[in-house]
């Protein structure tokens, strides 16, 4: 389904498994290339047949955050276009190196640790404040990426903001488990803190631009909306 049709790129869309986890594939309109964000259980022939029939080469995996619903699919995608890079958030890189959730998750490793300095290995956490903010900048053919980190949810928790080279100003935002449309992502599993998610709520309301938000689950929203609904979370953290 297209969710999103913009002067230089669109957005399609499709939920997958028993949580109906938002895949999301964003396709270059001038070039036939793509991007493979949140693949989640099952995801991977919806995936495969939409870049054959549109004959779209496949840029990179990314991964708002570690949970299950939304890398499941990573290891088989990974090993269908080897060459390709997977990103992660560096502080959720473990939940797809190990089955710590003991589901059968087939395991996949990051070629790319988002935020990660020198030095930095993959090890199990619990959500805090230490990379609240961060900002982590890639590009892919014509696609300007930014992950920001929002801890709370998982440990790395983060939205994708995405723009096209010839038109910075119209960036959308991926915001995984998060934010959703009148609500925010939950804070009471293993890993996550709700200190942690408080601040990132309060660090998101200062973003400026509105924007069309593509959650994790249910259908999009848009920033502005969503701050005006976050005052009534707060208090519940």
């Amino acid at each position: 389904m297209e969710v999103f049709d913009g002067e230089h790129f669109k957005v399609l869309c499709e939920a997958f498994g028993e949580y109906q986890t938002n895949c999301y594939l964003a396709i270059n309109k001038h070039k036939q290339e793509a991007l493979i964000i949140d693949p989640g259980i099952g995801a991977t022939a919806w995936i495969l047949q939409t870049l054959t029939n549109d004959n779209l080469k496949p840029l990179a995996i990314l991964n708002t955050h570690g949970h299950f619903d939304h890398i499941w699919s990573n290891a088989e995608l990974s090993e269908h276009f080897h060459d390709i890079p997977l990103l992660c958030p560096y502080e959720d890189a473990f939940m797809l190196e190990e089955d710590c959730f003991e589901l059968g998750l087939p395991l996949s490793t990051p070629s790319i640790l988002v935020g990660a300095k020198a030095g930095d290995k993959v090890c199990k956490n619990t959500s805090n404040t230490s990379n609240l903010g961060r900002e982590n900048d890639f590009q892919y053919g014509d696609f300007q990426i930014t992950f920001i980190c929002y801890p709370g949810h998982t440990p790395g928790c983060s939205v994708i903001l995405l723009s096209h080279v010839k038109n910075t100003a119209q960036q959308i935002m991926f915001s995984g488990d998060f934010i959703f449309k009148r609500s925010i992502g939950r804070s009471d599993f293993p890993y996550s803190s709700h200190q942690a998610m408080k601040a990132s709520l309060e660090e998101f309301l200062k973003l400026q631009n509105d924007m069309i938000i593509f959650p994790g689950h249910g259908s999009s929203t848009n920033l502005l909306s969503e701050k005006s609904n976050i005052p009534y979370w707060l208090p519940q953290l």
